[in-house]
This record gives structure tokens, sequence and C-alpha cells, in this order.
């Protein structure tokens, strides 16, 4: 790949231009074109998205429909075990952080808006049956729980679990040219790993742009509601847009751990906190009963809707509403999917699929159920009626109107739009880190000016889009931009299919495969060969003793091992790490995989056993050291200080016939370069 890879100075650029470029032309031709007459630009929009939604209706339906099922499956499996990274990595983030910024990346402008208008809307107007019914109310929740549920999930799953595998246990960029490496090798450095990222490029910020669009205008109309004197206008959305993009483009400055850990944090809490205060002040008996309720409708239903076109009807709905809804998440799936991938290094396959699938999933439910419900109960209980009017008239004012029935209306709306602004300033700032990262092809420590570049850009099209044409317009941009993406995502399923059944081969040839085992010259008697292993097993060195260890003894048999090689012409070679107390003997051939065999001093704690015994000699020791074998994949967690020069050269010949017999079995290979982790 071309690029630049110098990123200090604010001057200097890690952007790969092929990518770049191309982005960069299709984002100055909408602007332009939209600017130039926002009015054509508007009918072009509609006349668009009404040929996308009843030609490829049927595919979306069908691609998201192979997600969820390929995420379950993939869960339900034994790749489920295998850990996003080195097999000795732990989680970066603790649960409560991890979840904080999956929900604010991944939809927490889309309940804000949606929470109350959606269920609303499909009671007053439901695509079958009789409106404003009780059965129009059931139906309205199902199909409100359909939207948000399992399958928004597993859209952003695919691409983020497909990122996170192949970056964090296979060192490739953390790009979408990635997912295709089992498929097309090192060609993912060419011209088609340029056109993925790009695709990607332009689905997240079209995405984007209709998330910031959908909550500038849900903003704009909170402040008319608490400061009437603010009028609903496009020029208040645009500038809107402008200051808030100001304080994402300072949030991205700061970085992931400082700018959106700390928002999304602050995000989850303040969102947490309104779902409390409504459930306990309004009919919190009716919600706990229709949560229950809806979420078993739900999940016996969830076959039939998963594939549900409404094919014996004519209508506009399915367009307006489901496939605009998958549409967005699949064109906003580039962005999420890969900030998740950076967040979720360290967990297995399955935690990050259980994680990322049920826990949001419940707190969706939830929160449609506190604010979707309280609205049908006020509307058919407590004969609110107008409410339905007013919503109809404006999504945006939904939320807000709801709040004119409960305590403290002022405070409450006052905060929302808060929240809103908090969580539309986390989607700007996350989402660019995420094209500046693709644009970059992988680099993830990028210079400022480029993520203010994108920052910017994103706020740009939010605006244009509202120019011509609003809500459609967003549509049209979503929809469209995640068609191309869609046939992506489906190659990278093939590709991390793929992947995992090497992978499968790759445990078959370490588990089950038996080196030959080389018996010793002299057996020990019974007497010696108790004392030399309990030795070994309650000897706890120290640091110096550890490295002398690695320095001699480690170094001296990779040496033979490497001279032993040579005159078969195996090109070994012998690292020693001074610094790191480390020592690497490594097998590197252009075709096929490395062999790694490294040795590298770890640190622990003293045992409480071993002072509990009251040995002396560790009266006053509190770390120990260990001289732990570590292959290509990861650390294989065993220890083998003590070795005499013999013993471990035969180890190293037995975990070098295991990787010759993987090479044997293999159907193909993968990289797995992964970063030198000293963390445990």
């Amino acid at each position: 790949m071309t690029s630049t890879t110098e990123t200090k100075g604010f001057f200097k650029t890690a952007i790969l231009l092929p990518v770049f470029i191309p982005a960069v032309i299709v984002i100055v031709f909408v602007l332009f074109g939209t600017i130039s007459n926002p009015e054509l630009a508007g009918q072009f929009f509609s006349e668009v998205l009404n040929y996308v939604t009843h030609t490829f209706g049927w595919f979306y339906m069908l691609a998201v429909a192979t997600f969820l099922i390929f995420i379950v499956g993939i869960a339900m499996s034994n790749w489920g075990n295998i850990r996003l990274g080195p097999d000795h990595a732990e989680p970066e983030y603790s649960f409560l952080s991890w979840f904080a910024m999956l929900f604010s990346a991944g939809y927490g402008i889309a309940l804000l808006f949606f929470g109350v208008a959606e269920p609303v809307l499909h009671f007053s107007q439901p695509p079958q049956g009789t409106p404003e019914s009780i059965d129009a109310a059931k139906q309205a929740m199902q199909i409100a729980y359909f939207h948000w549920g399992f399958h928004i999930w597993a859209i952003y799953g695919v691409v983020g679990l497909s990122l996170a595998y192949f970056t964090f246990r296979h060192g490739l960029p953390l790009a979408m040219r990635s997912t295709l490496f089992p498929l097309i090798g090192n060609r993912i450095n060419g011209w088609m790993g340029h056109t993925v990222d790009t695709f990607a490029i332009l689905g997240t910020l079209f995405g984007i742009a209709t998330t910031l669009g959908l909550s500038v205008t849900q903003i704009n109309t909170g402040m008319n509601y608490l400061f009437p004197s603010i009028p609903i206008s496009t020029p208040v959305q645009i500038a809107t847009i402008l200051i808030i993009t100001l304080l994402a483009t300072f949030s991205v400055v700061a970085g992931m751990d400082k700018g959106i850990k700390r928002l999304s944090i602050i995000n989850i809490g303040l969102a947490v906190a309104l779902m409390l205060f409504v459930f306990i002040v309004g009919p919190t008996l009716f919600i706990l009963q229709t949560f229950v309720e809806n979420t078993g409708s739900y999940l016996s239903n969830l076959v039939e809707r998963t594939f549900s076109l409404q094919a014996y009807t004519s209508n506009d709905w399915i367009g307006n509403w489901t496939l605009f809804i998958f549409g967005w998440t699949i064109s906003w799936a580039p962005f999420v999917g890969i900030f998740i991938a950076k967040i979720s290094r360290g967990r297995t396959i399955r935690q990050f699929i259980v994680g990322i699938m049920l826990i949001p999933t419940f707190f969706t439910f939830l929160w449609f159920s506190v604010f979707g419900d309280t609205a049908l109960h006020l509307i058919m209980v407590e004969g609110y009626r107008s409410l339905v009017q007013d919503v109809q008239q404006d999504k945006a004012i939904a939320l807000f109107k709801l709040y004119e029935h409960l305590p403290l209306t002022s405070l409450l709306s006052f905060l929302s739009v808060i929240l809103i602004i908090t969580f539309f300033v986390t989607s700007a700032d996350s989402g660019s880190l995420v094209i500046d990262s693709l644009a970059s092809g992988g680099v993830t420590d990028t210079p400022i000016w480029q993520r203010i570049f994108w920052s910017t850009t994103q706020g740009l099209i939010a605006s244009a889009l509202l120019l011509a044409g609003g809500l459609t317009a967003l549509q049209t941009a979503s929809i469209v931009s995640a068609l191309p993406f869609t046939i992506i995502m489906l190659i990278a399923i093939i590709g991390m299919c793929r992947a995992l059944v090497i992978e499968q081969h790759r445990n078959a040839s370490l588990i089950h495969h038996q080196p030959t085992q080389h018996a010793p010259e002299k057996s020990d008697d019974t007497e010696s060969l108790i004392q030399r292993r309990l030795h070994c097993l309650v000897t706890f060195p120290t640091q110096q003793q550890v490295s002398q260890f690695i320095a001699t003894t480690a170094y001296q048999s990779m040496e033979a091992v490497k001279q032993g090689f040579q005159d078969k012409d195996w090109p070994f070679e012998v690292i020693y790490d001074e610094v790191n107390t480390r020592v690497q003997l490594r097998l590197s051939e252009l075709d096929n995989v490395e062999f790694i065999y490294e040795i590298r001093m770890c640190e622990y704690t003293i045992p409480s056993y071993m002072k509990d015994l009251k040995r002396k000699e560790y009266a006053d020791q509190e770390k120990y050291y260990r001289a732990e074998v570590f292959l290509l994949r990861g650390g294989r967690a065993y220890d083998v200080y003590g070795f005499d020069q013999s013993s471990l050269i035969n180890d190293i010949l037995n975990q070098f016939e295991k990787y010759l017999h993987f090479l044997h079995i293999s159907p193909s290979t993968l990289p797995w370069k992964m970063e030198s982790d000293m963390h445990h």
C-alpha cells in the first residue's frame, strides 16, 4: 500500500491516496450537486429511494437474515472460544466502559428519536389491521422491537467481529479490506482492497450524516419547545450542526480514552436516569406487563417478520420504515463495526457476540417499553389523543410532548436535549476517527488535521442533505450507500468462515498431533525424580535468575537448533531482546506462515500458600518470575525455567513438529502477525 506512515506533526499525513481521492471526489460531487440545486436534488433523491426500495428490498431483508443466522451460529459453535487477539490477551476496557461505548456509538440517537415516535406512528397507521386499536398497539410495539432488536446488532456484529478477528489475531490493518484476506490474500493491498475501503468510507459518511440530520432536527425541536423564540428551520439546524461539529472536533483531538470514553459513560448514565424516572412516575405496572408480553411476541414472530416484505400489499411502508432502518444500520455498520472492534480486543468471540447481541437488545426493549408504552397508555387509557396528531406532524416533537404529562417537564426536556447533543458529539467524533483510519489504510495514530477534516466533512454532508429535502434525502443517502456495502459484508462472512476453518485446522494440529517422544538415555530413580520435580514446583526464581537463564540456556538452545538446521537450508534466526528480557527463534518463509518460538520473562506475585507454609526464603519476596513460551498466536502459559539445554531443544522441536503438521493439513494460511504484547 502506498501511504505515508510518518504521522507526527500537524502537517504530516497518513493518507492512503487510492482510497482518499475517490472518496473525496464523490463527496465533492454530492455536496456541489446538492447545494447548487437543492430542489432538483431532493426530487432525484426521492426517485432513487423509490427505485432502490422496490427493486432491492428483498435483497436487504435476505442479507440481514443471513447476518443474524451467521452471528448466532458462530456464537454457538466451538469457534466462540477463539480470542480476539493472542491467546493470553485480556480485555482492554471494563465491562461497563465497553457497554457504554457500544451503546453510545451504536444507536443512542435513534432511541431518543424513535423511542416515542415509532410506536405512536405504527399505532395510528399500522401496516395491517385497524388503526388505533388494541391489535394496532400490540403490532406497534412488536414492529419497534423488530426494527431495533437482534437484527441491528447482528449487522454491527458481523463487521465488528470480522475486523477484530483479522486485526488483533492476524495483524492485518483495521480496515474492511482485511476481511477479504482469506479469499484474495495480499491482493487486499491492491485495487480491490482500495475499492472496499472507499465504499466503507462513503457508507459511513452518509450513515453518520443521516444520524446527525435526525438528531439535529430533534435538538432544534427541543430548543423550540424550551425557548419558543428559537424557530424550527433549516438555517437553525445547520447552525446547530456547525456548533456541535466543533464540539465533536475537540473530542476527536482528545482521542479515544480521554474524549469518547468519558462522553460515552456520561451518555449511558444520563439515558438510564431518564428511563428510570419515566418508569417510576409513569404507568410502572403497565410497562412491566407490556415488556414481558412484547418480548414474548417478538421472539415468537421473529422468523416471520425477518422474511416479511409485505409482497401482497402495495404501499411504501416497508421502504419508509424497515428498509430505511436496516439500510441506515448497514451504512452505519463500518463505523460502529470498526469502533466496537477497537474496544473489544482480548474478548472471546462468544463474549463479543453475547455482549453486543443480548445486553443492548435487552436495554432497547426496556427503553421502548418505558417510553413507547407510556405514550400508548396516555393515548388509550388517559385519553391524550392529541399526541397522535402532534407526532404525525413532527416526529422530532414526540419525546417532548410525552414529557408534558409527566412531572418536571422542563427539566426532562432540557436533559434530553443535552443527551441528544452528547450522543451527537460521540457519534461524530467516533465516526471521524473511524473514517480517518479507513482513509489511512488502517493506521490508527493519524495526524490531528486529518481527524478535523473528516469531522468537518460529516457536518457539511449532513447540512447539504437537510437542504435537499430533509428526511427523504437522509433516507436515500443511507439506503443507497448501504447497497454496495451489503455485498461487501456478505463476502466478509465467506472470508470469516474460511479463516475460522483454517484456525480449526491449526487447533486440531496443536491438540491432536502427538510429537515423537524421545526417551531419555538414563531414567531417574524414584527419589531423584520426586526431588527434582518438587524443586521445580516450589521454586520461585528472582528476576536476575530468569534473566540469566534466558540469556544463557535459552539463547544457547535456540542457537543450537539454528545451527542444526543450517545444513538443511532452513533460514532460522535467533533474536535476543535484552531490554524486554526475551529471546526468539524465528523461521520466516515467504509462502507460509512464520514459525516463532519465544521465551519471555513474565512477572507474577508470590502465591499466598508459600507464605502460609512459612518458607523463610520467600518471607520478603513479593514477586517471582517465569520463563514462559510464546508462539506466533500468543502465550502458551507454560514455564521452561530450569530446563537443561537438551530438554529445551526437545521442546522447541516438538513445537516445530506441530507447526509442520499444521502446514500439512491446513487448506490455506493466515498471517498470524499479532503485536508483541507484554501484558497478561
